[in-house]
């Protein structure tokens, strides 16, 4: 049974299969939710244009009173993973580029990054960022950039690390969803399991995704997203490099200190 907020969202689009088609992912996965996945909250505000308090008031509205309030932290973290993984894996639309827009940000590192995003997003338009996207990750043969890890740690596709990902993902139950046809190790992938592990929609013992990112990420996706940064294409995306390589920098000195 539906809760509330993913009834709005249906309803506001004109069904589930329309809500999955314009986050992007597949009509089984939306008809499988009772509720909207923390870290889809976001994506599904812009495609609908329902308050995020609506849609997840246990995560945004008001605690009530001697309820304890989300881990905060791990919120954030869910979010900023999450976003990163939809950028990643397509074009942002036109709703999409109006929620990126009135992103806030703040003196932090992080914050600037987000704020700097917004800008490049109030400037762009859907039809320059579908250009910049297609040249930088798909091509005429290919892409100016390949977000793969197998790629980055051994200059061909679907190599080792390929195969060392699915072999840690495969006991923890995660799997390749349906009609995506990208391997595991995409970064846009990497992004979505790790933002489902510290939001623990998908279940795994402690500190998983500590060892996820350790293991999987930590060793390329930084100079994935410093590349994102400097690529000749990018314009908005060159914001988005800097988000990640900020994010990434962030993730890497929070696992790093003494728990």
């Amino acid at each position: 049974m539906r809760d509330p907020g993913l009834e709005e969202a249906v309803r506001a689009v004109g069904g589930v299969s329309e809500l999955a088609r314009q986050i992007g992912i597949s009509q089984p996965s939306v008809s499988n939710w009772s509720r909207i996945p923390a870290e889809r909250v976001l994506i599904v505000e812009a495609a609908t244009g329902i308050d995020r308090k609506v849609l997840r008031p246990d995560l945004y509205g008001q605690p009530e009173q001697n309820q304890q309030p989300p881990d905060d932290v791990a919120a954030a973290r869910t979010q900023e993973y999450a976003l990163l993984a939809t950028l990643l894996g397509r074009a942002p639309d036109a709703k999409l580029l109006e929620s990126l827009a009135g992103l806030r940000g703040d003196a932090t590192p992080l914050g600037v990054a987000h704020a700097a995003l917004a800008q490049a997003a109030s400037e762009t338009t859907v039809e320059r960022v579908e250009r910049e996207y297609f040249n930088l990750f798909i091509g005429l043969g290919r892409g100016e950039l390949m977000p793969y890890a197998s790629y980055y740690l051994t200059g061909f596709l679907h190599e080792r690390p390929l195969a060392r990902l699915r072999a840690d993902l495969g006991p923890l139950g995660i799997e390749r969803a349906e009609g995506n046809c990208e391997p595991e190790d995409h970064a846009a992938t990497l992004c979505e399991i790790m933002a489902g592990l510290v939001s623990g929609r998908l279940p795994a013992p402690q500190g998983t995704d500590q060892q996820i990112f350790e293991k999987h990420l930590s060793p390329w996706i930084g100079r994935f997203f410093a590349d994102l940064e400097r690529a000749e294409a990018a314009d908005l995306y060159r914001r988005i490099g800097t988000l990640g390589r900020v994010f990434i920098e962030v993730e890497t000195e929070a696992f790093s200190l003494p728990s």
